[in-house]
Formats: C-alpha cells, sequence, structure tokens
C-alpha cells in the first residue's frame, strides 16, 4: 500500500523541506560552510524541497531532474524563489554536452539525496561529477543500502503486503519479479523496481567507486533509522552503533540510509 506522500506531491514536499532543512544541511555543514554565493545543485530534485532551505541560507540553486511533470510542480511550489533568481529548475539529462558546458566548474555543492539507487552505471556516473566541481566542492550522497529491509523500495507497492514485505527484493531478480506479479502490482510498479534491482548500490560498492574515482569520504553518518521514517512510520531517527556501522557487508542488513559528503 503505497504511502500518502507517493500519491500527494504537497505532503512530499513539505517532507523534502522539513528533512532538508534538519538532517541534510547539518550534516554537509560539517565540512562546507553554506551561505550567501555557495552554488548548489541536486540531481534527481524532484518537486525541489531539499533545495529550499539551502535557498534560505543564500545559496544559490539549481535542481535538474529527469521527469517533467516533477520539474513543473518544482517551478510552481517554489515559484517565488524561481522568480527572485536564486533557484532554477531544468529538465536534462546531466550528460547533455550543452548541460557540462553549462555548469563545467561551477557549483561547491552537489546533492544526491535518494538518488543515486536510480542511476545506472554508478562506476562512470560518480566520478563525471567532477566536472560540475569547483575548487574544493564537495558532494553529498543520501541513500538506502540495497541489503535493508527496503533498499528495493518495495515500500511504494500498491498491495499491502507486498509493502511492507522485507527483504524479498535480494531474491534473483526473475523470482522477485515473479512475486510483484503474483501481487498483482501494476506493470509501472514492477518496471521501477525492476530498475532499481539493476542499479542496486551497497555501502561497499559505494565507497569503492568514491575510491576509485580519486574522491575521498570528507563525512559520514549510517542510519540504524532512516531520519525519513519521522514522516513515513513516525520513528525517531536514529544512528547505526559504531560496531555495526565498521562490520562490512553485514552492516547492510540493518543499517535503512547512509549520508556520506566526497571531495
Amino acid at each position: 500500500m503505497a504511502l500518502k506522500q507517493h500519491k500527494d506531491e504537497r505532503i512530499r514536499f513539505e517532507q523534502q523541506v522539513d528533512n532538508s532543512r534538519s538532517f541534510v544541511l547539518p550534516f554537509i555543514e560539517h565540512t562546507k560552510q553554506l551561505a550567501k554565493g555557495v552554488r548548489v545543485l541536486e540531481i534527481g530534485c524532484g518537486e525541489g524541497g531539499v533545495l529550499k532551505p539551502f535557498a534560505e541560507k543564500g545559496c544559490t540553486c539549481v535542481g535538474v531532474d529527469l521527469n517533467p511533470i516533477r520539474i513543473d510542480i518544482a517551478n510552481e511550489l517554489l515559484a517565488d524563489e524561481v522568480k527572485s533568481g536564486n533557484m532554477r529548475f531544468i529538465y536534462q539529462n546531466v550528460y547533455e554536452e550543452s548541460f557540462l558546458n553549462e555548469f563545467r566548474n561551477f557549483f561547491d555543492v552537489i546533492v544526491l539525496k535518494d538518488a543515486i539507487e536510480h542511476i545506472p552505471e554508478q562506476e562512470k556516473f560518480i566520478p563525471y561529477l567532477k566536472n560540475f566541481l569547483r575548487k574544493d566542492g564537495q558532494i553529498y550522497f543520501g541513500f538506502p543500502p540495497w541489503y535493508m529491509p527496503f533498499g528495493g523500495h518495495q515500500q511504494v507497492c500498491h498491495n499491502k503486503l507486498a509493502s511492507v514485505l522485507p527483504y524479498y527484493h535480494i531474491l534473483p531478480k526473475p523470482i522477485y519479479k515473479a512475486i510483484l506479479k503474483l501481487f498483482k502490482e501494476p506493470d509501472g510498479v514492477v518496471t521501477e523496481l525492476m530498475e532499481i534491482w539493476d542499479t542496486q548500490i551497497t555501502i561497499e560498492r559505494f565507497e569503492k567507486i568514491v575510491r576509485k574515482s580519486d574522491l575521498k569520504v570528507l563525512h559520514k553518518h549510517h542510519f540504524l533509522i532512516n531520519p525519513i521514517y519521522k514522516y513515513k512510520f513516525g520513528l525517531k531517527p536514529r544512528k547505526q552503533t559504531a560496531l555495526i556501522s565498521w562490520m562490512p557487508f553485514f552492516r547492510n542488513f540493518l543499517t535503512t540510509c547512509v549520508y556520506y559528503t566526497v571531495g
């Protein structure tokens, strides 16, 4: 059974704003001061809620997304910020030459909040992001590790049992797909979840890609309880224990979200 924020863009927007203000910004500010003149890019910006607190700090913000409907919603919900010139939303693929030419070496901070797990060829994509960074620029990633209970994003399922059943997304792809069909999930939902199965990312693989990209981890938090679960399930955010966070592979099963800044 999909949650109300999966169906109502205004609710989703307000949750994005509050989560960004309460958790994402404070995390980034451990390693980068956010103030007037700082240029911020969010890839996979959706309705733009994550960027609103950055704009409140005086940052110049650009959001890009491959969904034109969500870009239209962002322009509507943040019309005042767009009109002021502090915020801009673009429907475009960041691999396009025109985007690269316009924004090469332009941004101080790049934000990917719940986005990297949707992006294919992450070994190519993460080092490509360096093209957009100014000197001493940083990239923020927030994502659910693949092996966590709902790392397949199955919470978007329409069937109530399918949406709350943990861990079955880690089954072989044909079996996972067959279960979704058994639950009579719409073709669109099945396609979306199969795409996430293909782009699955673990803590270990993410850190390996960062190292191979000649980037360094500047700051990280692992969460036992994802901060976004405050809105979804009424659960209080909770950091992962140091012992679990240290344990390779096993930590993925018990860590519902990770935050990283790299540069």
